[in-house]
């Protein structure tokens, strides 16, 4: 992606959100190497290679939560939101509607 996650002049950009923006590449990164090792795992026969394809997605994992904790420390209401969001059974769109709501 390189440096087309600049919507805005990168100079002009203080250095917070220059590293946010990168964040917010690394987090789409970390998303689509989770989308593909789930399609190799739907194909794999091989177990062995199975295995260590469940391995790296994993790691993904990690890399994906990590890279959203980051995130969200920089944006409280970012956070705010997610709490209400995450973790919670039912409706997930009734509990977006709703913690975007009390977010204001």
């Amino acid at each position: 992606m390189g440096f087309e996650q600049y919507h805005e002049p990168a100079e002009e950009l203080p250095q917070e959100t220059r590293s946010f923006a990168r964040m917010i590449v690394s987090l789409i990164e970390e998303a689509e190497a989770i989308g593909w090792y789930e399609q190799r795992l739907a194909l794999e026969r091989d177990r062995s290679a199975r295995a260590i394809m469940r391995n790296a997605q994993t790691e993904e994992f990690k890399h994906f939560s990590m890279d959203l904790e980051w995130l969200l420390r920089k944006k409280p209401r970012w956070r705010e939101i997610a709490r209400g969001v995450l973790f919670q059974s039912g409706d997930i769109v009734a509990h977006g509607e709703e913690a975007e709501e009390e977010a204001g």
